[in-house]
């Protein structure tokens, strides 16, 4: 991977200053950058925001995605390590209507990751800008041109991140909430050994049984639901073969989609006890859906994680 950047200050261009010299000048704003990917197409970066937090940085950077065929943004806390050494990554996927914002102003996790020396990176939740038809027929063009998430995290993104960034590109593992947190376990899922660990807030476990899948199911799969399987965490899980995955699952108590049996963990936690996947599942007494929940409980997420991160 070519890491030599093209990158600009104040609308002045320098096209020679190779980036990892780049990353260590002090008081020096990256406004844009460009790396090789392996084979040797550009992938730019625009960085929108930079704020100094708990030693490291937050920032939040965009770019053309090729899977997504728009623009896309991304948080990325950089921990103070990420200064001098490689660091493990861990990607969070943020639940429905959010952004890359939502999670980065308000769960309050750069604390944790400054100390553990994880870099955090959380993506936008959809693609932006598309226009696209309601009334499209599911699993057609253009729906599927542009709503190619699954890959875009587990693939585009890693790529990008591991090009740009210090990030060791054998040490990450994934998070989220909500739809988010079903995603994280469906990434772990379908790719073991992949990522290290996995943890998610009050996840949807089991769409294929209940309302909120079946009609997002409906609309992007199509009505054959053998083609649903491959993208639910509890069919996924009841024939999960890979290595040993910890998985950690804090759910509030007072969750009301809980009570509405949208989020349905029993189905998830039997299918993980009948093939001896370990689960932690908390469920925390007063606690809701909200971000007030993740901010709570983020510094043991974040202790899961470091645990596997850094072994």
């Amino acid at each position: 991977m070519a890491l030599a950047a093209q990158w600009s200050l104040n609308g002045e261009e320098n096209k020679n200053l190779p980036l990892c010299k780049l990353r260590h000048l002090p008081h020096v704003q990256i406004e844009r950058f460009t790396s090789l990917g392996t084979a040797g197409a550009a992938m730019a970066l625009t960085q929108v925001s930079s704020n100094k937090c708990c030693g490291g940085f937050q920032k939040v950077f965009e770019h053309d995605s090729s899977e997504l065929k728009c623009r896309m943004k991304f948080g990325i806390y950089l921990p103070p390590k990420a200064e001098s050494a490689k660091c493990p990554v861990l990607y969070w996927l943020s639940g429905l209507t959010c952004t890359e914002q939502n999670f980065i102003t308000k769960a309050g996790c750069q604390q944790a990751a400054s100390e553990h020396g994880l870099i955090v990176v959380a993506p936008d939740t959809s693609p932006r800008g598309c226009n696209i038809e309601g009334k499209t027929s599911p699993g057609t063009s253009p729906w599927k041109t542009n709503y190619r998430m699954y890959t875009y995290v587990t693939e585009e993104l890693p790529r990008l991140i591991n090009a740009h960034f210090p990030a060791d590109p054998e040490k990450m593992s994934i998070s989220g909430h909500s739809m988010g947190g079903h995603g994280a376990l469906i990434c772990a899922l379908k790719n073991p050994g992949k990522y290290k660990s996995v943890s998610a807030f009050a996840p949807i476990c089991n769409p294929m049984q209940c309302a909120w899948g079946q009609k997002a199911f409906g609309g992007y799969l199509g009505a054959n639901k053998s083609t649903w399987e491959a993208y639910d965490a509890t069919v996924l899980a009841s024939a999960y073969s890979g290595p040993q995955l910890d998985i950690l699952i804090d759910q509030g108590r007072d969750d009301q989609f809980l009570s509405a049996g949208q989020l349905l963990p029993d189905n998830l936690i039997a299918a993980c006890t009948e093939k001896k996947i370990p689960v932690v599942f908390r469920l925390q007494q007063g606690y809701d859906h909200s971000y007030f929940f993740i901010f709570s409980f983020i510094n043991d997420h974040i202790k899961h994680h470091a645990k596997y991160l850094n072994a």
